[in-house]
């Protein structure tokens, strides 16, 4: 946790940095980068523009790379997760039929990560890499739970574990797409088991 204190004049203000970037990456991930005004941003952090660049001296941008640094932080948790795991496959199923169990809202704002690559490609080249990075780490995580699979008799699918692995990083984004059109968890609870099928 990392505690930023504020001069000011009487006492200094003190703020929980993860919990800004928590209240902003919300702002980013329902909006974006660019339609996201600084305006946006302080009245979701609920601090004044003084605190802000005090705080992040590198302004929106470097809010923004913390924000998607913050989901990278999610997946190492999610990794640890697999690592502990007897069977991390299943995990990672489990999780995407999660999804079907998801509000509305978190339908329609999809994945930060996915939003962002198509939202910078051709705009930021920095923030895309950036994305990519996370993305291909997830991919990574798939290929080494498909291969254990495959090693463990769990899966009859012999598939490369590599193809395998981006087959899943395709059906995550489209997924994030379908489920704007979709917003419905009965719909996206077929779709998802018929994607699945494929890791049976």
């Amino acid at each position: 946790m990392i505690i930023t204190k504020i001069k000011m004049r009487g006492r200094p203000t003190i703020f929980n940095e993860e919990e800004l970037l928590k209240k902003a990456q919300k702002v980013f991930w329902e909006k974006g980068f660019t339609p996201t005004s600084l305006e946006d941003l302080l009245e979701a952090m609920q601090i004044g523009s003084g605190s802000f660049y005090n705080t992040f001296k590198g302004g929106k941008k470097e809010l923004f790379s913390k924000a998607l640094q913050l989901r990278r932080n999610d997946l190492k948790s999610f990794k640890e997760e697999l690592l502990q795991s007897e069977s991390p496959l299943d995990v990672i199923k489990d999780f995407f039929r999660s999804l079907a169990g998801t509000d509305p809202h978190s339908h329609l704002i999809g994945c930060l990560i996915v939003n962002t690559i198509i939202e910078m490609t051709f705009v930021d080249q920095k923030f895309q890499q950036e994305a990519l990075v996370i993305l291909k780490e997830m991919e990574q995580i798939y290929i080494w739970a498909i291969d254990k699979a495959q090693k463990d008799g769990k899966i009859t699918n012999q598939t490369s574990p590599e193809i395998l692995g981006r087959y899943l990083v395709i059906f995550w984004s489209g997924l994030n797409v379908i489920r704007r059109m979709y917003p419905d968890n009965d719909i996206l609870a077929a779709q998802i088991e018929m994607q699945l099928s494929i890791l049976s």
